[in-house]
């Protein structure tokens, strides 16, 4: 299962009843498919960056849920055919993994490490020569 995070902009002109069952709906979604919601956060009303249809603002929600790699797909679907849903976007969350010790620099072998040692003299040797 992964871990997503879905934020979409609810048209303001929506009562509050009928914002509260369409949020209730996309939870359902991801219920009914096997999926299971973590967090659900009401951003509320809040200024649009720029205008969408002529709209000035948006109800802002964000949803963390857990489900398999189908279900985005299946909600932006429902998301692009419901006229007040502005915008969505939906991004999986990769999980850092703390416990994992980085690779130790590997020494160069004594082979590699010789001939450039013997090159230096010589390139120091050179620059004395042009000198005369």
């Amino acid at each position: 299962m992964n871990k997503y995070e879905l934020v979409y902009i609810i048209d303001t002109a929506v009562e509050d009843e009928a914002r509260k069952a369409l949020i209730d709906r996309f939870n359902g979604i991801i219920t009914e498919a096997g999926g299971t919601v973590d967090k659900v956060e009401e951003w509320g009303k809040r200024r649009l960056a720029y205008a969408i249809d002529y709209k000035t603002e948006g109800y802002y929600v964000l949803v963390n849920f857990s489900s398999g790699a189908d279900l985005p797909l299946e909600l932006e679907r429902n998301m692009k055919i419901n006229d007040k849903v502005l915008r969505y976007q939906t991004i999986r969350v990769l999980e850092r993994k703390v416990g994992i010790k980085p690779r130790a620099p590997r020494p160069m072998p004594a082979a590699e490490a010789a001939p450039a040692a013997e090159a230096a003299p010589a390139e120091e040797a050179a620059p004395a020569d042009n000198a005369e």
